[in-house]
């Protein structure tokens, strides 16, 4: 199986001195769905945001960060190809990072800028194409009708769900999603995963997705890597993820992984049957 993810030796120290990613080495393959789990502090986010190459590891450390085979950075410094490295990877951020006062459509067709010659870009010239596979995703997201709507306009799930119409009109082949449901009400949260699962499942992406419930991981993700201060201290399938190795693994921090969520809604969520792994083919 192809590898879609590679990260060696990856340490990051703040300006604070804090150790927040450890030797992290890491490999996931083309089509897998991998949750990130990890009490508050752990450095999921951190993490989503080196692969991403928005944030440069230590400078003196021999890390390396490659998405299918493309380098994003090497011993702290982010390639200079960057650009055309992150048009493979999409990234669905916590607050949605949509443009609020534009139309839901336009916040979409964002994903396409990538392909757009520089006049068409900063015109804001779309095609009729690229219109109609905004409206395509939009429709898979099941927020199509919301397509003319300001974006602030729009509920927070409905909101997420434009961030991932946006991913799949990028042709993301990897998806970054970080803290996805955090903000989010228990049955938007539980659209949010399907349709993350979904994508996973019909595009063939890799879809790689921070998480603080275990009980969400175990539902939509069959391999779990979980984080402590910074180290993977757990890497594995997640049925083997037992309330016991939780609390050997996190001690009085396994209660916040382990913590059900709120509402009867959340408890309703149904686990998405998953794919055998196989080949397959901006953030900020």
């Amino acid at each position: 199986m192809e590898t879609a993810l590679r990260i060696r030796q990856l340490n990051k120290h703040f300006a604070s001195g804090r150790h927040a990613l450890r030797n992290i080495d890491l490999d996931v393959r083309r089509g897998e769905m991998v949750a990130l789990i990890g009490a508050s502090g752990s450095g999921k986010s951190t993490l989503l945001r080196h692969v991403a190459g928005l944030v440069a590891a230590d400078g003196e450390s021999d890390s390396l960060i490659e998405i299918d085979g493309k380098r994003v950075q090497q011993r702290g410094r982010i390639d200079r190809d960057i650009r055309r490295v992150r048009a493979q990877i999409g990234f669905v951020f916590q607050q949605f990072n949509l443009v609020a006062r534009l139309p839901v459509l336009v916040n979409v067709l964002v994903g396409s800028l990538h392909r757009m010659p520089w006049w068409r870009s900063w015109t804001r010239a779309f095609t009729r194409e690229e219109r109609t596979q905004a409206l395509e995703a939009l429709a898979r997201v099941g927020i199509a009708d919301c397509q003319a709507q300001r974006a602030s306009t729009l509920s927070g799930g409905q909101q997420q769900r434009a961030a991932i119409a946006r991913t799949l009109v990028q042709g993301a082949k990897v998806v970054l999603a970080d803290e996805p449901i955090a903000s989010l009400d228990p049955e938007s949260s539980r659209k949010v995963m399907e349709i993350l699962a979904r994508i996973n499942r019909e595009d063939r992406c890799t879809v790689i997705v921070s998480l603080h419930q275990v009980d969400i991981a175990m539902k939509y993700c069959p391999r779990v890597v979980a984080l402590k201060q910074g180290e993977i201290v757990y890497d594995g399938p997640s049925s083997a993820l037992t309330a016991p190795l939780l609390r050997e693994l996190y001690g009085v921090q396994a209660d916040e992984l382990l913590a059900p969520p709120s509402g009867e809604a959340q408890a309703q969520v149904h686990v998405l049957p998953q794919p055998a792994l196989v080949p397959l083919a901006a953030a900020a």
